[in-house]
């Protein structure tokens, strides 16, 4: 008899959970943005929650929690119910994190449903206008000539921009201190004014000052140069191998949730991400439009975190 009503529990919430799948979506949405507003991440969001809206014919608000390197709005949404109702939009801290902290409130490969890569960045390496290196090869010889005398700057210790500086200064063995800031625009007004004359950062930081003269881009950590900065050559095509290295912004949901819900997301995500003008303000800003399959994106989830897990083993970076 036990087993006939236990039976029956599993089959009536199975059944409920399908009747909620098929009305879905019949409140709000919210999409958890583990950063403060006005950041790369922010900006993809909000031009997600816009084309959702319209597809889904829900309110999706986006909902700022940042802190402790992005892990409590991360954490939020990995407690969340699976329900579709809260999504996360997230750089590429949720693979960084990982090895980075000693703890963090969530497991990537257990709480989440990764969704799609809405889009991703090579890291750049910019100087001063007036500094003395006026190409990668430059920097590498002065820096050399010069031990104990350069830093370089990055939004923050554990970012992408920073492993790629370390990922350059082990290459070379170089002797270069890291300058963390708290986020790219302190950095950049650093860098503009002279104050530390290296830095690394993802290519919207510094897009519109590179193109405006007010820094010099010496190079993308990637094998091709970015429709954002053609003017800028590529780690690659400089001949310097194992620099390569990206920051992303993806879209992950609770692990769990329904497969008609994910299935729709992602459809509508798709959709979004086809739009002339949501590719195009992605391209501006840096960003090449991806939106590949949940398959896809757990397989580059999984190469990220075992990327930047050696640079932060090699460089004996930590967090905590």
């Amino acid at each position: 008899m036990r087993r006939v009503l236990m039976a029956v529990v599993i089959l009536a919430n199975a059944a409920c959970a399908s009747a909620d799948a098929q009305q879905y979506p019949a409140r709000p949405l919210r999409i958890v943005v583990p950063f403060a507003a006005g950041g790369a991440s922010d900006v993809v969001a909000r031009l997600l929650a816009q084309k959702l809206t319209e597809s889904l014919g829900q309110p999706v608000i986006v909902d700022n929690r940042p802190g402790a390197g992005a892990n409590i709005g991360i954490g939020i949404v990995a407690k969340a119910p699976p329900d579709g109702y809260t999504l996360l939009v997230s750089s590429s801290a949720f693979t960084v994190n990982p090895t980075l902290y000693s703890k963090i409130p969530y497991d990537p490969y257990k709480d989440f449903q990764p969704l799609t890569c809405v889009g991703s960045s090579p890291n750049i390496l910019a100087v001063y206008p007036a500094f003395a290196a006026k190409s990668v090869k430059e920097l590498i010889e002065l820096v050399r000539s010069q031990p104990g005398k350069h830093n370089y700057s990055s939004p923050g210790a554990g970012t992408t921009p920073h492993l790629s500086g370390e990922m350059l200064r082990i290459a070379f063995k170089l002797d270069l201190r890291h300058i963390p800031y708290g986020g790219a625009g302190p950095q950049v007004q650093s860098l503009i004014s002279g104050q530390v004359p290296i830095g690394f950062a993802s290519v919207p930081s510094f897009a519109s000052q590179v193109k405006a003269g007010q820094l010099r881009g010496l190079a993308v950590t990637a094998d091709k140069r970015v429709a954002a900065l053609p003017e800028v050559p590529a780690m690659g095509e400089l001949g310097i191998a194992g620099m390569s290295g990206d920051t992303f912004q993806g879209v992950l949901i609770p692990a769990g949730t329904p497969k008609q819900i994910t299935g729709r997301l992602y459809a509508d995500i798709k959709k979004a991400l086809a739009a002339a003008e949501v590719r195009e303000r992605l391209i501006t800003i840096g960003f090449e439009p991806i939106g590949n399959s949940p398959e896809e994106f757990a397989a580059q989830i999984s190469s990220d975190i075992a990327r930047w897990g050696k640079v932060i083993r090699d460089a004996q970076i930590k967090a905590d």
